[in-house]
């Protein structure tokens, strides 16, 4: 039941409420005009049958004494015939053997016959009681003559009239609850749509992008009342921080990429550097033998592996420089890609590199390929930095259960506080304290990967785990 409630709109919720306490407080009003009703009836009721019970007693007594048979009778047709409404429908009198004297129908109640069939049924006149529900009331009573008991009087009073009245009264307050429910129910939700708009205006505006929430307009702004009018300028203020916050780390993360790549092209100029002086060389060569052909042959040979190895290197620099968010899935020619980047920086500051990749094909397929290249170049290049000269750098790979493990070693001294901060901490930072670090966190943390970072026996070690994505189809 509850589930289902919170599926229902406030406004509808409040209107809801709204309706439901209407209809208890009409039901509980209704009882009570009800009752009231009916006491009034019975009062009415008693009133009559005691006023024609006494009437009869005064004229009937002297007559009950004689037994008078006809005298009664006329009597009792006398009083019926004076009732307003025909209320007095029935009325027998008995002597003070108990048989019937006369009665207003003598066919129903023969004279001899026993008073006490009239009388089983009725109610005593002191104990009345009306329920709404019968057309009919049978009552009995004593008839008293100067203090004396000489017979007794039953009759059947016509409240027919008083019934529907009541049922008339009934379907009344049945069809004003209904109207008056419906009417509240209409207001409250209007009402209630009217007082939520600013807070559905300000869920639709967070809704809209959970990164960037959408700020809400003057003009809308203009329409809300003091309250929300507060809280909308601080969703406001909340928004555009947020905005901000996005836009300034985005541009840090572009500033740290491209500082990473900007690192990286410095140290690939010598190697492009290198093999054009060797094709220089090689073009010199075969413009001055150009009539030995076995000299052509080895100059030409030397130029296509230098054109190839230019080739290679422009090739891994554009892919490393295309960071495409959904783009392929990895796989060993990235590592092997990774190995051609960092080896000018390794050949340049004379260091050992270890490459241990023990990842098979099918698993390094389910990581995106060019934020898996990103985050290691930027921990490979940092690792590069802090070895220094003569240093040892190294990278392992394993496949575990639940996803890949990635280990980057080098021999320097590890990293500082303000580095450390900006590899593990989700924290604002300034910039600088290492090659991309926040990017390595920022992508790390996308691909819903944990950081740790090791001191141990003079190495420092920075381990990811990053695991499973979706598997692809192969």
């Amino acid at each position: 039941m509850r589930p289902v409630l919170k599926r229902i709109p406030l406004t509808a919720r409040v209107a809801l409420v709204a309706a439901g306490l209407m209809v208890l407080l009409g039901i509980v009003a209704s009882q009570q005009v009800l009752r009231t009703l009916g006491l009034v009836q019975t009062e009415r009721i008693r009133e009559l049958a005691t006023t024609h019970v006494e009437a009869l007693s005064v004229a009937l007594g002297p007559l009950v004494l004689r037994n008078d048979v006809w005298e009664v009778y006329d009597t009792l047709e006398r009083a019926a015939s004076a009732s307003s409404k025909g209320r007095i429908a029935f009325t027998a009198v008995s002597d003070a053997s108990g048989q019937v004297l006369a009665a207003s129908d003598p066919f129903r109640a023969p004279t001899g016959s026993p008073f006490d069939a009239l009388a089983q049924e009725a109610q005593a006149l002191a104990g009345l009681n009306f329920s709404g529900s019968q057309a009919t009331i049978r009552l009995t009573a004593p008839l008293v003559f100067q203090g004396r008991r000489v017979g007794r009087i039953a009759t059947e009073l016509n409240v027919a009239d008083l019934v529907a009245e009541r049922a008339r009264v009934a379907r009344l307050l049945v069809l004003w609850n209904a109207l008056a429910t419906s009417g509240l129910a209409l207001v409250g939700f209007f009402a209630m749509r009217r007082m939520m708009a600013p807070v559905t205006l300000l869920g639709e505006k967070m809704s809209v992008s959970a990164e960037a929430p959408e700020p809400i307009t003057d003009r809308e702004l203009l329409s809300m009342e003091s309250e929300f009018g507060r809280l909308a300028r601080t969703y406001n203020t909340m928004a555009n921080a947020v905005r901000e916050k996005a836009e300034a780390e985005r541009r840090l993360a572009e500033r740290e990429r491209f500082v990473s790549l900007g690192r990286l092209s410095s140290s690939l100029a010598h190697e492009i550097n290198n093999p054009l002086g060797g094709l220089l060389n090689a073009t010199d060569t075969i413009q001055t033998y150009a009539d030995n052909p076995e000299v052509v042959r080895r100059s030409t040979e030397l130029l296509e592996r230098g054109l190839r190895h230019l080739r290679d290197v422009v090739r891994v620099t554009l892919e490393q420089n295309r960071i495409d968010r959904a783009g392929s899935p990895a796989g060993p020619d990235d590592f092997e890609d990774l190995q051609l980047l960092i080896g000018p920086e390794i050949r340049r500051r004379a260091q050992n590199l270890v490459w241990k990749i023990e990842v098979d094909q099918v698993s390094l397929a389910r990581f995106p390929s060019a934020q898996l290249r990103q985050i290691l170049l930027n921990l490979l290049l940092n690792a590069c930095s802090a070895a220094g000269q003569g240093g040892q750098v190294s990278l392992r790979a394993t496949e575990e259960e639940t996803g890949l493990r990635l280990r980057i070693v080098d021999s320097g001294p590890g990293l500082d506080n303000a580095a450390r901060q900006r590899l593990l901490s989700s924290d604002p930072v300034p910039p600088g304290g290492g090659v991309g670090l926040r990017l390595v966190h920022d992508l790390v943390h996308d691909m819903n990967g944990k950081i740790e970072v090791q001191r141990t026996s003079g190495a420092n070690a920075i381990e990811f785990v990053l695991p499973y994505a979706k598997e692809v189809d192969n």
